[in-house]
């Protein structure tokens, strides 16, 4: 029986033994009675300027989202959480990646969708919990495994999930059968794959190590396998991280192997943060680029979404940042230099982007921010074009 199926079937009972009738039923009832309601709604204007043929993009969107948390009986309990993504107002001036505007506007991948977000079965005893059907599932700052949040859709998966925490050290695996991307359910991909997560907490940092073993389920040779580990802490006022990773790749007749590699260095002075970083997406003779199709892509290698899928010849992304805060919110400015691992002809310099961000809390309730990306390219950048992208948001949760 397809984990979906599972979620749905969880969704099901929920709806159905918390019905008035039988919420004078007993301990069973109370753990439904007793449990929370929240309330995340989204709203973002959203802007991009492409130097291409496309036409610029504009788009208003409201994401809505409800979840209730039932209370614990017999250490368990459920969450069922529904998802909704509005264009506002009639600006919807853009390609949102399911055939509206396609070849005419710039991307803004904010479908309009309406779906069930997480609906899971968890128990949880002590250090051990367990969870069945749709959840959240990420790892490690989203390198590798996210929930793709920045978008209106976000990402989730149909998996049954472990996860073991004791004192310093915590074991995580889960196998999923869906992955419910960012696309809308029309482009959501089943799959067969294995996440294993495990780390350890010493005085002077943390270390993980991981295997992300991913398939898509469609009766192909299309394995990504993917092995490493990370160490990160700080010492003296120095923050730094190293992380290593291998990955396999087969694609029917042909199979590929490439190397990721990041390492950071951080400190701070005056109430100003700064951190300098190197991250290389490897390159296997300029035929394939190292994935991470899980990750939380728009985190990493510019706001400006131009590296979503590394290229043949590998990504080397030198970046510097500086954060602090001011006027009571959080500010923060990022430079990236962009060239090819493995470079070619038409691949090399890949230009460079700044990004800006500041966020600022109204109130417990709202939340305002706001978001400027603007990429550069280089002479050899592979047919990307110059891009800037602007973003204005105001988020209520409740």
């Amino acid at each position: 029986m397809k984990l979906k199926k599972i979620a749905l079937t969880i969704a099901s009972v929920i709806a159905i033994t918390a019905s008035p009738a039988l919420l004078a039923a007993g301990t069973l009832a109370e753990a439904f009675s007793e449990g929370t309601v929240k309330g995340n709604f989204n709203l973002r204007y959203e802007t991009v300027d492409q130097d291409n043929a496309l036409r610029d993009a504009n788009g208003l969107t409201l994401r809505s989202r409800l979840t209730y948390q039932s209370g614990s009986y017999h250490n368990f309990s459920t969450v069922i959480e529904f998802e909704d993504s509005r264009t506002v107002l009639g600006v919807d001036d853009f390609n949102d990646t399911n055939g509206k505007n396609a070849g005419l506007r710039s991307v803004i991948a904010d479908p309009e969708t309406t779906e069930l977000d997480q609906g899971y079965l968890q128990y949880k005893s002590g250090a051990f919990t367990a969870k069945l059907g749709r959840q959240v599932i990420t790892f490690d700052g989203h390198r590798f495994v996210g929930h793709v949040g920045w978008r209106q859709d976000r990402q989730t998966f149909d998996a049954a999930s472990l996860n073991y925490k004791k004192d310093d050290a915590t074991f995580t695996y889960a196998y999923v059968d869906k992955r419910n991307r960012i696309f809308g359910e029309e482009k959501d991909l089943d799959s067969k794959d294995h996440l294993l997560n495990a780390s350890y907490k010493t005085k002077t940092g943390k270390l993980v190590g991981y295997a992300y073993l991913l398939e898509v389920d469609n009766n192909t040779d299309n394995s990504l396998d993917t092995y490493g580990f990370s160490y990160n802490g700080k010492a003296s006022g120095v923050k730094y991280k190293l992380e290593y990773a291998t990955q396999d790749a087969d694609a029917g007749a042909n199979s590929f192997s490439a190397d990721y590699l990041n390492a950071e260095l951080g400190t701070s002075y005056n109430k100003v943060n700064f951190t300098l970083g190197y991250e290389l997406l490897g390159s296997d003779n300029g035929q394939y680029g190292f994935s991470t199709p899980l990750a939380t892509l728009h985190k990493f290698n510019g706001f400006a979404d131009l590296f979503l899928a590394t290229p043949d010849e590998g990504l080397v992304d030198i970046y510097a940042t500086v954060s602090g805060k001011a006027f009571g919110g959080k500010w923060v400015a990022t430079y990236h230099d962009f060239s090819a691992d493995d470079s070619s002809l038409a691949v090399d310099d890949l230009g460079d982007e700044i990004n800006l961000l500041y966020v600022r809390p109204i109130n417990k309730t709202f939340t305002f921010g706001a978001k400027y990306a603007t990429y550069s390219a280089g002479d050899t950048s592979g047919g990307r074009v110059d891009t800037d992208k602007l973003w204005l948001w105001l988020n209520a949760k409740f």
